[in-house]
């Protein structure tokens, strides 16, 4: 696998298509911090790190509407990728739907939101939009 977390967003993408309530994917540091994320912004039910094996799992409730089942993830955008990086200073930080939606940076400090990055004045890697 070239692109763990293109893997991580298209099996996430995959599970919510199927209406799947809960999801694995294998784990990483960098994912972990990204499913934090998610789950601090009130895109995912719950997460859960389970270690087993050398690299262990990350199993992610997924968060539907009771009433209509529409999943609160509309979109997940991976932009950098290992062919063709995308990096952002802090003037040039992306607004993901006007700023409704956010964008995962990769920064120096660590994984943070786009809105995260431009309060701390610092730039970084585009890994994903988030709406």
């Amino acid at each position: 696998m070239t692109d763990p977390i293109a893997d991580y967003l298209t099996r996430l993408r995959n599970a919510i298509q199927a209406k799947h309530r809960v999801v694995e994917v294998p784990a990483s540091n960098l994912k972990k911090e990204i499913t934090k994320i998610l789950f601090e912004k009130g895109y995912i039910l719950n997460y859960k790190f389970v270690e087993d094996g050398p690299q262990g799992t990350i199993k992610v409730a997924l968060k539907y509407d009771p009433v209509n089942k529409v999943n609160a993830i509309k979109c997940l955008k991976r932009v950098s990728s290992p062919g063709l990086r995308k990096y952002t200073g802090y003037k040039d930080m992306p607004r993901v739907i006007n700023g409704l939606g956010i964008a995962i940076i990769s920064t120096s400090k660590g994984v943070m939101t786009d809105k995260e990055a431009a309060e701390l004045k610092i730039g970084g890697e585009v890994l994903c939009y988030v709406y």
